[in-house]
Formats: structure tokens, sequence, C-alpha cells
């Protein structure tokens, strides 16, 4: 049985959480492994809305069993308030396992995150000051705190101390912040065991049985490519990778255990923070899309910048996750548009580039290559056929992907769970996921 990957093939808020909805009951295991509760999905469930920003949006799905894994950092505070949310609202949260070797985001990562954000000034990188970073740093410098050190209280004490030591001479004759009591520390850490007893095993160990035992199992990943803090759009990225190969890395699984990847992109293109973005639109189309499409982050509530499709974006990410199948989201947005252009690609310093410049300079001065394609005025948050929807929509569709190397699964029509148009099975290898390169599929 399959292990599916599902991420983000621009700079994330794409609807990720549509993706997994679409495989449902057919899975068994939805595992997190890479970020914290820097990134949030929004699911709508009939009339209910849930915006998850630490777990895993399977935790929704009856019979699914939501993991956090090793790659990812958690907030313990934020883990109790998610749980403690869903569980107020009748959802089952008794399911979730937590990986022993997952770090842990202390009160000095947030503290560190955001006074170190605007001591940067105008250099800033736009995170979010939840201490994602922090932790992840701590992860390499191999002082970071672990889940599994909390049922140890000697070994918790020795490491807090280890890390204070040198932080409090940063937060104090640097940033001129106060101290940090190692107690203070240990205590509220300690304070989370009775919570997290019961969920903490081997993650990588229960997913490898899992396959054993023919499950089905999906990787969500937090934030998305052009985040990825390899092979985004650096420095102005995440702090873990967002990317296909680090699902092995943060789970414990090899990496022929993947053998479907579901990209996720919008219709158009949203960033959030800081860093290059080639087809934001400053103008009044940037401010319809803002509005028509409620861009505003899912964890942070800031407004997102807006822009055109970029298909050199997602041929960039095609490639680097291996992608299989893409669902694109929000096509509902566009409705109502004149014309739609798409960038197609770059313009540097007089240079064409049909693809992303290698040179992170390049890209941030690169202008889009526009082409522009007809709009519809029909709503189509109706349709759940492929011929159901506009024949300029179609065209649309079709054309994004040609540009964009792998095949468009699924379209989203709208924001309700079930306003999707599925143009092939999720979990079906037809045709390798190429994409429909000359064939003319509209009824």
């Amino acid at each position: 049985m399959p292990a599916v990957l599902i991420t983000g093939a621009q700079w994330g808020d794409e609807g990720k959480g549509r993706a997994t909805d679409l495989l449902g009951s057919r899975v068994d295991y939805v595992v997190k492994f890479n970020g914290g509760n820097n990134a949030g999905h929004t699911v709508v469930v009939g009339d209910e809305k849930y915006a998850l920003h630490l777990l895993p949006s399977g935790i929704l799905t009856p019979g699914v069993t939501p993991v956090i894994s090793n790659g990812v950092v958690v907030d313990l505070e934020v883990l109790k308030g998610e749980l403690e949310a869903l569980g107020a609202r009748g959802v089952d949260v008794s399911r979730l396992k937590v990986s022993a070797n997952a770090h842990v985001i202390t009160a000095y990562h947030r503290t560190l995150d955001k006074v170190t954000e605007r001591f940067l000034g105008k250099r800033q990188i736009g995170t979010t000051g939840r201490g994602i970073g922090p932790a992840y740093a701590d992860k390499i410098n191999r002082v970071g705190i672990r889940i599994q050190d909390l049922f140890d209280e000697g070994i918790l004490r020795q490491k807090v101390e280890a890390a204070l030591d040198f932080k409090n001479q940063v937060l104090v004759k640097i940033y001129n912040r106060r101290a940090i009591g190692v107690d203070e520390v240990v205590d509220e850490l300690l304070s989370y065991r009775g919570l997290l007893e019961p969920m903490v095993c081997d993650t990588g160990l229960l997913l490898h049985e899992a396959l054993q035992d023919g499950r089905t199992i999906l990787f969500e990943a937090g934030q998305a490519t052009m985040l990825d803090i390899d092979h985004g759009t650096y420095p102005f990225v995440t702090s873990s990778n967002a990317t296909a190969g680090g699902a092995s890395t943060g789970s414990g699984l090899p990496p022929h255990a993947i053998d479907r990847v579901i990209a996720v992109v919008k219709a158009y293109a949203t960033r959030v923070g800081a860093g290059p973005f080639p087809t934001e639109l400053f103008d009044e189309s940037g401010e319809y899309l803002r509005a028509k499409g409620f861009e505003f982050g899912t964890t942070t509530g800031r407004p997102r910048r807006c822009g055109w499709y970029d298909a050199p974006i997602a041929r960039y990410a095609a490639r680097i996750n291996g992608v299989t199948d893409f669902v694109l989201t929000k096509l509902d947005v566009l409705s109502g548009l004149d014309r739609i252009p798409v960038c197609v690609a770059y313009e540097v310093g007089g240079v064409r580039h049909d693809e992303m410049p290698v040179n992170q300079s390049d890209f941030h001065h690169a202008k889009p290559i526009y082409e522009e394609f007809p709009g519809w005025t029909e709503d189509i948050s109706e349709a759940r056929r492929f011929e159901e929807l506009p024949t300029n929509a179609q065209d649309y569709i079709l054309a994004l992907e040609r540009m964009s190397g792998a095949r468009i699964s699924a379209i989203g029509v709208g924001p309700e769970r079930e306003q999707v148009v599925v143009r092939h099975d999720l979990l079906d290898p037809v045709d390798g996921g190429r994409p429909a390169a000359d064939r003319d599929e509209r009824g």
C-alpha cells in the first residue's frame, strides 16, 4: 500500500487541507513531518470551519491516526490548546501520536525569535515570531530539548541550564531583556507530561509497521516548496525541509516508501512575509484577489501578497518534489475577470529565463513575462465534472497543466469540502502523473 505526500508548490497557503480531504477515509495515517505552528490549515466540514496550526488535518477524519513525527518542532502550549479546542467541539483527539524524538519549542525560543527579528530592522526575514527558527537552530547545534527529555527531569534540567547559560547572556547583554529562569522553563515543560504520556511513541516504527500491514500513509508538509530551507527563496524561507525529501528524514521512513507526490497550487499566487515574488501585484488586481480569495494568514492574520500564476515556479516544484499530481485550488476566485495573465518566463537584465534563475539576486530582479488567457463570468461553484466548467476555465486549466510539469488531478471551485472537480484519482498512477500535453478533454 502506498505512502502519499502532499506539499505546497508555491509559498504556502495553497489549501493543502483540501488535498487531504480528497483522500478522506482512504488513508489510515496522516503525518506532519516538518515545521511547527508557524503555518495553518483551514478545513471546512459542513457548516464547521477548523483552523489547525500544529495538528495534522487528518485529526478531523474519523478512523485516521494523526501523527506528529520527529521532524516537527512542537509548541506544547499550542498543542494543548488545539487539542482542548477540538475536543470541546466533539472531535476525537485520543488517536494522536507524537514522536519521542520531536523537538520542543520553549519560552526562550519564542523570545529570541521576536527580539532577533526586531533587531534586524529593515533586514527582517518575516518570521511568525513563534520560535520555530531558534528551535531548529538548537536542534542543529545539538542543544535542543526533545519530547522524550520531559520524562527524565534530571536530563531536562541539565539541558535547559546548558541552553540558558548562553542564551541569557544574549538576551541581557545584547537585547537588554531580562534573563529567563531555569526553574520557570523546566516547570512549564514538566506540566505537559500528563498530556503527552499516552500519545508519545516511536513514530518511525509505528509507520513502518503500518506499511507492513498494508495501511496507507499520507504525509502532510508544513509550509511549501518555495519556503524550503534548501530549495526555497533563501534566506526568506522556513527552517525545515517542506519538500518531498524532508518526509524521509522527518519521519524515519525510507524514500522508496513514498510513491505518490501531490503538490497543491493556487490558480494564482500568494506569499506572506518578505522575499522575492515576481508576479506580485500592487494595483486593484492584487486587491481583488486578496478580497475575493480572503487572503489573510490562518496563523498570523497577516494580509497575503497576491500575484498571478507563475508557471516556472510550478515546474520547479514538480521537478524538486517529483510531483505526480497537482491539486489546483481557488479557481472560483478568478471568476469574473476578463483576462487572466499567467507568468510563462522571466526577463532579467534583458535576458529571457524560461526556468527559475539559479542566482537569488537574478530572481529578486526578475520581471514576469505574461501570456494572457480569456476569463469567464459564470459561477463555477456547482461544477463537479471538468465538462461542467466554462470553456474558458477548461482552457485555462489545460494551459496550466501543459506549463506546470504534471497533471492537474483536482480543481477547487469553492471553499466547501464538496466543492471540487476531480479529474484523476489521486491514488491512481495511470499515465504516471504526466500532463495532458495536447489532448482536448473538454466535453
